[in-house]
């Protein structure tokens, strides 16, 4: 099938790209990446009368840090975070262990992360990254700019707080203290397949006991998950790393939390080759797994800033 047809234009700046936006009198579209919405666009399920193609705004396609904030600009690739040296400390390494599960390397080379935001699909790792890291959406529209809590952003499948009129220009991510662990577990049927169940986790240990946890779930509800109830069952548990491998005993701490996380934080939606009950395991499962991955990292990394390299 072909796009219905569409006027196009490309602006230079936001500004320009928010004016456009602001003609109510049109049904328009955001072109960045593309990944997502030149498909719907073939398919007729999306048939906007405008889109507007923000490639050519040199401000958007740019990173910096902050207020100990990685502010990444809606026209960065995926493709930029596949190297942990990219974003510095441990936030550069879970984005990099987060982004080789999307996609393929052509869609990473387009597709951007505020395109993500932008489109909200339940099973996008960025977005359940957000969402446990506290993120904020920065978003530009005909009243000035406002920003948006990632937790307060989405509110279903495609839907979220931004407003038609609105660009999102950048995303801001929290940097991670440099004695924190990261974690980052999918599965899916295929390596092209969305996710079925992906879960990311970050773990702070002061004193032998954790301190702090964040667990944001993909395509676990209709919409990107904080696990809040898991990560407080957390709180104030002795840090008890498994070895790798070892199978997870069903008192240990991860394990609790994986099986909470399944139970009360996730409202996971049925479907072809995953029904709920085999989401709820897959999700109590991958929770500890990735904890794990988390603690183990964790370990090194304060080893490491120990001078410890044994």
């Amino acid at each position: 099938m072909k796009p219905a047809a569409f006027d196009y234009i490309v602006p230079r700046t936001v500004r320009e790209a928010v004016d456009a936006l602001g003609d109510t009198g049109r049904k328009a579209q955001v072109l960045a990446g593309g990944q997502s919405l030149i498909l719907e666009m073939h398919l007729q399920r999306i048939r906007p009368e405008l889109v507007v193609d923000i490639n050519r705004i040199a401000e958007l396609d740019h990173m910096s840090i902050d207020d100990n904030t990685l502010r990444v600009g809606a026209l960065v690739r995926h493709s930029v975070f596949e190297s942990a040296q990219a974003v510095p400390g441990p936030l550069g390494t879970l984005l990099s262990r987060a982004v080789v599960n999307i996609a393929h390397p052509p869609i990473r080379s387009r597709g951007t992360m505020a395109g993500s935001f932008a489109w909200a699909h339940p099973a996008s790792e960025w977005c359940a990254i957000g969402v446990a890291l506290d993120a904020g959406v920065e978003l530009q529209g005909p009243d000035g700019v406002r920003r948006v809590a990632a937790g307060d952003y989405f509110h279903g499948p495609y839907r979220t707080a931004r407003r038609p009129q609105e660009l999102i220009t950048s995303v801001g991510l929290p940097l991670l203290g440099e004695d924190t662990g990261v974690g980052f577990i999918e599965h899916r049927r295929t390596h092209f397949c969305f996710a079925q169940v992906a879960v990311a986790a970050t773990l702070t240990v002061r004193d032998g006991l954790i301190s702090e946890a964040r667990i944001g779930l993909v395509n676990s509800a209709d919409k990107p998950v904080r696990a809040h109830a898991a990560e407080q069952a957390l709180i104030g548990a002795e840090a008890r790393f498994p070895r790798a491998g070892y199978r997870l005993p069903e008192d240990h701490p991860f394990a609790r939390a994986g099986r909470i996380a399944a139970d009360e934080d996730a409202a996971p939606v049925a479907e072809p080759y995953a029904d709920v009950e085999y989401k709820r395991q897959a999700i109590a499962v991958l929770v500890g797994r990735t904890l794990c991955e988390a603690a183990a990292d964790q370990r090194s990394r304060v080893a490491a800033l120990k001078g410890d390299h044994r």
